[in-house]
């Protein structure tokens, strides 16, 4: 079942629907409702490596659905430290809680000045608005 559209305000968003939450030098990544609910289930999480590093704007995995498959931009940079394989077994998972149980990798942080780039919630609302 999907879960009910939220944007949580403790989390920082990149423009392209992705979320970080940022717990000292670590970030947990994900997708946002928006995105989630624009592609439909998920069939597939295409994750990186643990230890691979990722890149701020860039691609770090795609996620399939029944409609497309798409990149994940990594709203920061970092060391990949953990992938969830709750999602990679379960790819449904993002589209039941995208936020808590639907995370997809954590970083350690290569760049904390990044975090300044992100959106707050308010912000993040009004790129939805202009969608």
């Amino acid at each position: 079942m999907a879960a009910a559209e939220s944007y949580p305000d403790d989390l920082k968003y990149h423009r392209d629907h992705d979320w970080a939450r940022v717990e000292g030098d670590e970030a947990v990544l994900g997708i946002t409702w928006f995105a989630q609910d624009a592609l439909g289930e998920l069939v597939h999480f295409e994750a990186p490596t643990v230890g691979s590093t990722v890149e701020k704007d860039t691609s770090y995995g795609e996620v399939e659905s029944v409609k497309a498959v798409s990149d994940v931009t990594a709203p920061l940079s970092g060391e990949v430290l953990a992938v969830n394989q709750a999602v990679v077994d379960a790819p449904e998972t993002v589209n039941e809680d995208p936020y808590r149980s639907g995370w997809l990798i954590r970083v350690r942080l290569t760049d904390p000045s990044e975090i300044d780039s992100l959106l707050d919630v308010e912000s993040y609302k009004q790129v939805l608005a202009e969608q």
